[in-house]
């Protein structure tokens, strides 16, 4: 990472144990049920949890006019269950056929190719989560992106406990 923070990290402590807080990143139905940033659902969500597996997420927002539809994909490069999972993403179409940001209306210089990575650590009960997007430019939309959907997480992790404790 260079001294242009070309990258986003953003850490939070989540009210929940490491492992369900894995599985909201790994289970397909679970990380569709908080991805994306706030007015934002995720029709899709494929996962091929393995190093080198397939992961393909489609976001989208029904706006006054039209619908806002945005494809990713990427790959596994490495899941280390509970701890870490670090994958590409890259902007794609329905197939899966990557797309150039600037096709996308990105701004110059934006990267074909990111990589997420998630740090999760447990500590009395919480998970602490630390969420490195290298290539997503720290205070950019990205990042506001990743904090809403993370408020999203806390709050969809609040209501499973509140189920496990009735």
């Amino acid at each position: 990472m260079t001294d242009d923070q070309n990258w986003v990290r953003i850490e939070r402590v989540l009210e929940a144990p490491i492992d369900t807080v894995w599985q909201m990143w790994t289970d397909p139905d679970l990380f569709r049920a908080w991805y994306g940033p706030k007015g934002f659902s995720v029709p899709v969500a494929e996962m091929v949890l393995k190093v080198g597996g397939i992961r393909k997420i489609c976001m989208q927002m029904q706006a006054p006019d039209r619908t806002i539809t945005m494809w990713f994909t990427g790959v596994f490069k490495e899941l280390a269950a509970p701890n870490r999972l670090h994958y590409t993403e890259s902007m794609c179409d329905p197939d899966g056929n990557l797309l150039s940001p600037a096709e996308m209306g990105m701004p110059p210089g934006t990267p074909d190719i990111t990589e997420v990575i998630v740090d999760l650590t447990e500590r009395n009960g919480s998970t602490i989560m630390v969420m490195t997007h290298v290539g997503v430019p720290a205070g950019s939309a990205g990042e506001g992106g990743w904090t809403q959907a993370f408020d999203k997480l806390a709050g969809r992790l609040a209501v499973i406990a509140r189920d496990r404790s009735a």
